[in-house]
């Protein structure tokens, strides 16, 4: 994303961490899956900095959803090509780029 700032291009911090296409959403998860889980799925498409699963603050229960940081645009790209849809503890799962929000 560019913005037009006094006849200079500037870049967004979205566009210039580069994060933005190494983070991926993991969406539908079974309740039983952990970071352990999801490290090890993902693992094979690359190195990964981060792996967290979301879980409520009070009962520690899973919320179904989390995150997975690449070090690479091209392992985050190939982890959504090949883990998409695919089924992980019994449930098929969304695999997208995470957005700020």
């Amino acid at each position: 994303m560019m913005h037009y700032l006094n006849g200079s291009v500037r870049l967004t911090r979205w566009f210039s961490t580069g994060k933005s296409r190494t983070k991926l959403f993991i969406g539908g998860l079974s309740y039983d899956t952990n970071e352990t889980v999801l490290k090890d799925s993902f693992g094979k498409h690359g190195e990964i900095v981060e792996v967290k699963v979301l879980c409520d603050h009070v009962s520690s229960k899973s919320r179904g959803y989390g995150f997975v940081q690449f070090t690479s645009e091209v392992a985050a790209s190939a982890a959504i090509r090949e883990m998409d849809g695919m089924l992980l503890d019994g449930r098929n799962i969304r695999v997208q780029y995470a957005h700020k929000g």
